[in-house]
């Protein structure tokens, strides 16, 4: 396989120098286009009465000839359009050179008048033909695309050019982030912009990606959140504010996580985690509606009703339900007991805390299918949370679960700094006991503090797992751009073994 991609690129490349040789700039500056496909595709009655001539530019996607004429397709932004060209109208050298030296995969301009062909397909008659850009490798053999989903993820360009649907799904994604803003602005919120690079990472339990600044001889991390940053403009009277940013976790890649993602934060003063939970439910209702049109959804084959309004359960009761395990009612050495009967992985050196997380995660979280509020977690698991106002041992937070996975994490912010400094020492000892994802003690945080935060609703949304739910999508992968990959291996470029006609 390898050594045929070669010969075609050989052969392209022969062309190439064909076209050079014969005066013919293969790479020009500009094309005007006058009709995007779309457009002629909307507006063809028009075109056609009127006999106005348009002016298309994209790239070929299929090409045939027959004798002294032939057909092609060309993809735009906007949409994929049939040209015919005929050696009476463009003359013999130029349609010696669309015949033999342009090839699908170049990019072209086409300038001529809009007719339909006898089976009804909207087409440009070509009266004028100008190559824009020669490819030099094939795409790939058109009935199959990329079959090897790592190379799909690697050359996400060509996947974009090839698979279908690929396009429509990250134009899904931009619809969707213009939903947000929208419904953020219309609640009042101001959308900001807080520093990637910090000199104290926090805001949440992660490990950092960790630089260097030169200039200043210090090290810097890229931001695992942008929560202690937005609180801080909470404190400066910016009472409502979001952000939609990538944050940085130097972790595990898998279907649902990778080291780079987007998450949407916002913070409201004078609220709490009962008026955040309402706030996110419209949010997501909205978002959904507007980039599917319905509530009801298919994810990975269960069926999803994102009607409102959604459950709402605590932590604790929710391991009763789920588990058959009264955590109130356990001691701790019981409840280590109960991991272990339930097969829960646990660390020797986890607190109250931490076990009953685990409880949850292993036996409640893959249970919840339709979107379910889950409260009220352990102080230990919650460093930025404020303590629940009757049961100081818990947390004023939720997260929401959909179809097993987490989309939202949330609380009543911690507006207390003394309690927020005994919060931070309390991580700091579990960073010299070796855990790697607690909390840093940022001392100008809590200054700000000091200075005074009113009551505060803040939430986190996870924009990638967001839209896996909303295309049905398995993985998180699928969903990004340019999603991480290890390295790449020789001979992993080679996309396929032939090209498309």
């Amino acid at each position: 396989m390898v050594n045929i991609v070669n010969d075609l690129q050989e052969n392209r490349r022969q062309k190439l120098e064909e076209l050079r040789s014969r005066g013919i700039n293969p790479y020009p500056y500009r094309f005007d286009v006058t009709h995007p496909a779309q457009t002629i595709l909307d507006e063809a009655e028009t075109l056609i009465a009127s006999e106005t001539p348009v002016s298309v530019a994209g790239r070929i996607l299929s090409k045939r000839g027959h004798g002294k004429s032939g057909f092609a397709h060309i993809m735009d932004r906007t949409d994929r359009i049939q040209i015919y060209v005929q050696i009476d109208r463009v003359g013999e050298t130029e349609y010696d050179v669309y015949t033999r030296l342009i090839e699908v995969g170049d990019y072209i301009g086409v300038t001529g008048r809009v007719f339909r062909t006898r089976t009804g397909e909207t087409t440009v008659m070509v009266d004028r033909l100008t190559l824009l850009s020669k490819a030099l490798r094939p795409l790939p053999e058109k009935w199959h695309g990329l079959r090897d989903i790592e190379i799909r993820y690697r050359q996400r360009y060509v996947d974009l050019i090839i698979t279908p649907g690929v396009r429509e799904l990250f134009t899904m994604r931009f619809r969707m982030i213009r939903a947000i803003q929208r419904f953020m602005d219309g609640e009042g919120f101001i959308e900001v912009e807080t520093p990637v690079l910090q000199p104290l990472y926090g805001g949440a339990l992660a490990r950092p990606f960790t630089t260097h600044h030169n200039a200043l001889d210090m090290p810097l991390y890229l931001r695992i959140s942008d929560e202690l940053y937005l609180k801080r403009l909470i404190v400066g009277g910016i009472e409502r504010v979001y952000e939609i940013g990538h944050d940085f976790r130097n972790e595990g890649i898998d279907r649902t996580h990778n080291p780079e993602f987007t998450m949407l934060e916002f913070y409201q003063a004078y609220a709490d985690y009962t008026d955040m939970m309402n706030l996110t439910e419209q949010l997501i209702v909205s978002v959904v509606e507007t980039v599917k049109g319905r509530l009801s959804l298919t994810y990975q084959g269960q069926a999803v009703d994102l009607s409102p309004p959604w459950r709402r359960l605590s932590m604790l009761d929710a391991i009763t339900q789920y588990a058959g395990v009264n955590v109130a009612a356990r001691s701790d050495e019981e409840l280590r007991a109960d991991c272990l009967r339930l097969e829960v992985e646990t660390r020797p050196s986890d607190g109250r805390g931490k076990m009953i997380n685990a409880l949850f995660e292993t036996c409640v979280q893959p249970h919840l299918v339709n979107p379910t509020f889950i409260t009220d977690y352990p102080v230990e698991v919650s460093p930025l949370a404020k303590r629940h106002r009757l049961h100081p041992e818990l947390t004023e937070r939720f997260e929401c679960f959909i179809c097993g996975n987490e989309y939202v994490n949330a609380f009543s912010e911690l507006n207390d700094p003394i309690d927020q400094r005994e919060r931070f020492a309390y991580q700091a000892q579990l960073q010299r006991m070796g855990d790697g994802e607690a909390h840093t003690t940022d001392e100008d945080y809590l200054r700000a503090m000091e200075y005074g935060m009113p009551p505060t609703g803040g939430v986190g949304i996870g924009i990638d797992r967001l839209m896996m739910l909303v295309t049905d999508s398995a993985s998180i992968r699928d969903v990004l751009l340019f999603p991480h990959m290890r390295p790449e291996q020789p001979g992993e470029d080679e996309t396929d073994d032939g090209e498309t006609s």
